[in-house]
């Protein structure tokens, strides 16, 4: 039997060979609307790993689309620029398309110049500023637009068009009720609002003739407030398709709503469930997304009618040749991605490129070319943490003759800690992952090994990197040494047990992780929540709370002004928002005086009072764990230090950092 994934299907006329969907994601890495070189080496590396399709994007179709670090496709000079993307896609085995799209409301004036534009004057939750109306004889010049970057894509080569109808950009704005309060033929009822984005795949159709492929990437559902819901999507979905379109990329959410939608706390395929309510209506190739990181669930939502192609963006950043590796049977051996966003979304929000946490080559595809070494070395590396084993694959890869020494019996180290809290466990899938790889390239571990000064002289290697991690700070608060006490890292590992009242001492990202682990305590696992709703035991919203209930008190405290500063623009307001959920209080500008046997003493705004607890924990931070720094000085041996044992920062700067530490021996 042919695997569903692999096996080839059709777009119109254009046969394609998996079912593996690479979607259009910004990468920040276009210059004044121009294709970069970075660019294509990228986009060259995921058509070689085997993907079926490439959507690149998206690209503007008018000046007031978006900024200049997307790709242009609204003037004719911007041709040549696409053409070498196009074949450098095509050239590596893969069908080729651009997703062309307006951004509206959600342009940034400072990007485009002027004021942005919409259906109607609402202000964007996005930009937190107000567009103007489009009058109707910009309208129908807009539509034109759309089809003269659709002719500009297919002059460049490329196999197919994406016109994106979604997550809250021009379309979808005309679409919605939230946003379209138009009293004319483009506004009031639903059909009306279905009319521009049905008029687009009209011009685009005439346009570039019958059998060039047409995609709309759609909502399935657009998860806000007052605004177009499942049903009411189908129905446009099923309007796009008698318009001319050829496929249906589904999408979910505008990037305003308040639900989760692409980080790690969203369960995996959630969102197959929309795919699947529009292809039982449709009879053209449907296409699933958001969080389908792993061919076993691609393989399954193909085979039970969800959708007929999986669209996986941020695990073909993780790991670009897992498709070969499904092809190859080596499934075990791909990098996961664990929808961190540390080095996607929240590089984009920085004005960054696009990198990846679990991929130290991802957007960086010829700068981080090894050349294996001419004269290799012993290399120790102590420590099997991320950037340990980082290090360790980038030397080996280099030529180096690599051991890792790791004092606990499993390697991942602080990942672990990561992934302890409710909707995190996508991190220890990263350790998995990454000792996978040491396995696959045949990297000594030696486990249960803690290493001194005197293994470091019997081994003489001709360098050491030093990846021994973080230890937690030590803090001078009177009472620490109670037997109330306990570290955040004990909590996180199930080593401690603690009390009904708890109080956690550090408002940082273990702080807020330890809160949130310890506040799901109690609450009704996802199995009991099923049971109890199937078999309609109790209302919804009891069960609501017990899904949210626990059975502790948790409080934090910190000093600062603000909770979470370390913690990532993608993930912060998501675990805001559980803490809320969750009923944990949370205080700031809060100092600790002293721990007692009843609780916590604490000082806020020049007042002093005491908080009950049973348990406190500490979530003071860490620092770097380098002992092993003065041994190697003394021995004169060659050494680096990298990860947390250099300097505390995210698990993203743990793993790259690694990485440069192993290919620079």
């Amino acid at each position: 039997m042919v695997d569903p994934i692999i096996s080839p299907i059709k777009i119109n006329t254009l046969e394609i060979k998996n079912r593996i969907f690479l979607p259009a994601m910004h990468m920040n890495m276009a210059v004044d609307y121009e294709v970069t070189q970075p660019l294509i080496d990228f986009y060259a590396q995921r058509a070689k790993g085997g993907a079926g399709m490439i959507v690149v994007g998206f690209a503007t179709i008018d000046k007031l689309s978006s900024g200049t670090s997307n790709i242009g496709a609204h003037k004719d000079e911007f041709i040549p620029g696409l053409k070498r993307l196009a074949d450098a896609i095509k050239d590596n085995g893969a069908r080729a398309a651009v997703q062309i799209n307006h951004a509206g409301k959600n342009s940034f004036s400072f990007m485009i110049g002027e004021q942005a534009v919409s259906a109607s004057a609402v202000p964007s939750r996005m930009t937190r500023e107000t567009p103007r109306e489009l009058t109707e004889a910009e309208i129908w010049e807009t539509i034109d637009s759309f089809a003269a970057a659709a002719v500009r894509v297919q002059k460049a080569g490329y196999d197919a068009v994406e016109i994106l109808a979604g997550t809250g950009y021009l379309i979808s704005s005309f679409l919605s009720p939230v946003t379209n309060q138009r009293k004319d033929s483009w506004g009031g009822s639903f059909e009306n609002r279905m009319r521009f984005g049905i008029e687009i795949i009209k011009a685009i159709r005439k346009a570039t003739g019958e059998d060039y492929p047409i995609i709309a990437r759609i909502n399935g559902n657009d998860l806000m407030k007052g605004g177009v819901g499942r049903k009411d999507l189908q129905v446009f979905a099923q309007e796009l398709v008698k318009a001319g379109a050829d496929a249906l990329n589904i999408n979910v959410g505008w990037h305003e709503a308040r639900i989760p939608q692409i980080v790690t706390f969203v369960p995996r395929g959630v969102f197959g469930y929309l795919s699947k309510g529009i292809k039982e209506l449709v009879d053209v190739p449907v296409i699933a997304s958001h969080r389908i990181n792993d061919p076993a669930l691609a393989r399954e939502m193909i085979q039970e009618g969800q959708c007929d192609m999986v669209a996986m963006g941020r695990p073909l950043i993780a790991d670009p040749e897992l498709p070969n590796k499904i092809a190859a049977g080596k499934e075990k051996e791909i990098i996961h991605c664990i929808a961190c966003a540390q080095g996607c979304f929240d590089h984009l929000f920085e004005m960054k490129t696009v990198q990846c946490l679990c991929n130290p080559k991802a957007g960086r595809e010829k700068d981080t070319v090894i050349t294996r070494t001419d004269s290799p070395k012993k290399v120790m590396i102590i420590g099997a943490g991320a950037a340990g084993m980082s290090a360790a694959l980038a030397a080996k890869e280099k030529g180096h003759n690599v051991t890792v020494y790791e004092k606990e019996s499993k390697a991942g180290g602080q990942l672990y800690l990561a992934a302890a809290p409710p909707g995190r466990e996508e991190f220890s899938e990263l350790a998995k992952d990454l000792a996978t790889q040491l396995r696959v390239n045949d990297i000594n571990i030696v486990y249960n090994q803690t290493v001194d000064k005197a293994l470091i002289e019997k081994e003489k290697p001709d360098h050491v990197i030093l990846a021994t991690g973080a230890r937690p700070m030590e803090i001078p608060i009177p009472g620490k040494d109670r037997p109330n006490v306990v570290q955040a890292w004990d909590v996180l590992l199930d080593k401690v047990t603690t009390g009904k009242r708890v109080v956690v001492v550090g408002g940082g990202a273990v702080g807020v992780e330890t809160a949130l682990f310890l506040a799901e305590k109690g609450t009704l696992s996802p199995e009991a929540l099923k049971f109890l709703l199937i078999n309609e035991v109790e209302d919804t919203d009891y069960l609501k709370h017990l899904a949210i209930k626990g059975s502790k008190e948790v409080i934090m405290l910190e000093m600062l002004d603000k909770i979470g500063k370390d913690i990532g623009k993608s993930t912060r307001w998501v675990m805001m928002e559980d803490m809320a959920r969750y009923n944990v209080v949370s205080r700031t500008a809060t100092k600790v005086l002293e721990i007692t046997d009843k609780g916590v003493r604490v000082e806020y705004g020049g007042e002093k009072e005491e908080i009950a607890a049973d348990t406190i924990v500490l979530a003071t931070g860490s620092v770097p764990e380098n002992g092993l720094q003065k041994d190697l000085e003394q021995l004169g041996i060659p050494f680096t230090v990298t990860g947390d044992a250099k300097q505390i920062r995210l698990a993203f700067d743990a793993v790259h950092n690694g990485f440069e530490a192993g290919r620079n021996i």
